[in-house]
């Protein structure tokens, strides 16, 4: 007989989703789009929710609907080529090319680069990013214990540390929000920025690997019925998302009335550096060096313990855990020296390829009852998002990688010629044509 998990277990277990969600962008991201956004933050917030928090939560949500082992699983529902290709794209983005780097980077830029000089910047990085993954190295290597380290005691200590911030922030606000001027950047269309800009938490991506850890840590507390851990993966994803959103909303709300003291900061990290010390002093430091440390070290362990497991299910006699961990470990760690700006610069074109992708895998996912799962759905919504998410990609190239790839001509066609393209949403009413189409080829197709 299964068993009926407790209040407690819930909690623990949306504890060890939310410290694997919440790291280095979570942080950075909401209070730099405050300070973009004014007064017109609570728009860019609602946008910025929708993919930071509400597609995360459906991502868990389609992955406990659709009783699929592994990611690798769902995506093969439209090819097992393009499922192979997809996998191993997504989980090396939000693993060692891109968002592992980010959390070492994030930490120290934000914690520690302000403190330094300019010539010890970058010595002063690879010895930070060597003990940062040495330390990921050691807990990623004993996985069994990853519920009892992020759940019971980072995420303990990030939250207190962070709350303590906010706390100063709603009681003391350095501004007044409704009076902040908006940056033009927000100034048209900030629901749709705010949008773009969850994005770069990975979240939903990371939903996508994530789900199966909540699945298995579900089955290891002793529930076996299908639709059980369904129910439960969903409870535990409600848990953590709304947690998410409290945070999101109160850090946009930091960065947005630091205005009222500050000019903009070059990033999230400095501008929650600047507001830390306006309020804490020279204590400041050490309480944003625990805040940013503790967030962007349980999401490495996380994240390098996902793709480890994930690696080793897609080419099992290839290398064991073991060897993936330090594997991608090493790669993260020197990717992580490049630094943060160019790590964030290199990541925005394959999210914006990757996303459109991912949404439209969850959404047609959690329908997949309505169709009775048929492949044919899939595939057809896939088609019909692929080359748009393609466009998306070149757009948000780096200028001059478009410029030497004679690519320049192809944005601004799109520009001209594509509804909502210039939102980086284009891919939208495809996806839903595509979607239609393959329902309706389902109820014919025997």
């Amino acid at each position: 007989m299964d068993k009926k998990l407790q209040f407690k277990d819930y909690v623990f277990i949306g504890s060890l989703l939310f410290g694997l969600f919440f790291g280095a962008g979570n942080l950075i991201f909401p209070i730099q789009m405050g300070q973009l956004a004014g007064s017109d933050m609570w728009l860019a917030t609602a946008g910025f929710i929708i993919t930071a928090v509400g597609l995360p939560f459906l991502g868990i949500v389609a992955m406990g609907l659709a009783r699929k082992e592994s990611m690798y699983e769902l995506a093969s529902k439209i090819s097992p080529g393009y499922g192979m290709f997809y996998t191993v794209a997504l989980y090396l983005t939000i693993g060692p090319f891109f968002a592992i780097p980010r959390t070492a980077t994030v930490s120290f830029e934000a914690a520690f680069a302000p403190y330094l000089d300019q010539g010890m910047l970058q010595i002063a990085l690879v010895i930070f990013s060597a003990l940062f993954f040495g330390f990921s190295l050691w807990f990623t290597l004993r996985p069994s214990g990853i519920l009892t380290w992020i759940g019971k005691v980072l995420n303990p200590i990030f939250l207190v540390s962070l709350t303590g911030l906010v706390i100063f922030t709603v009681m003391k606000p350095m501004g007044e929000v409704a009076q902040i001027p908006v940056q033009p950047l927000y100034q048209e269309g900030s629901f749709f920025r705010g949008f773009l800009e969850g994005y770069n938490t990975m979240d939903a991506l990371a939903a996508l690997a994530f789900g199966i850890i909540v699945i298995s840590t579900i089955k290891s507390l002793g529930v076996t019925k299908p639709s059980a851990i369904a129910k439960d993966t969903i409870i535990a994803g409600l848990f953590s998302t709304t947690l998410m959103a409290v945070i999101y909303a109160s850090l946009v709300y930091v960065g947005a009335s630091s205005q009222g003291i500050f000019g903009l900061s070059a990033n999230g990290g400095v501008a929650l550096a600047v507001v830390s010390n306006h309020y804490f002093g020279s204590l400041g430091a050490v309480v944003l060096a625990v805040i940013i440390t503790a967030a962007c070290f349980k999401t490495a362990v996380g994240l390098l313990t996902a793709i480890s497991e994930m690696f080793v299910t897609l080419f099992p006699n290839k290398f064991t855990y073991n060897q993936f961990v330090y594997l991608f470990t090493g790669i993260s760690f020197g990717i992580a020296n490049l630094g943060l700006a160019q790590i964030i610069t290199l990541s925005v074109p394959v999210l914006m390829f990757l996303y459109p992708l991912a949404i439209t895998l969850i959404f047609t996912a959690i329908f997949s009852p309505l169709f009775k799962d048929k492949a044919i759905v899939y595939q057809v919504t896939t088609l019909f998002t692929l080359s748009f998410a393609v466009l998306d990609f070149i757009h948000a190239l780096p200028k001059e990688w478009e410029a030497t790839a004679n690519l320049a001509f192809i944005s601004e066609w799109a520009e001209k010629t594509i509804p909502l393209f210039t939102y980086g949403m284009s891919w939208v009413m495809p996806a839903l044509i595509g979607f239609v189409i393959g329902f309706v080829l389902s109820k014919l197709k025997k």
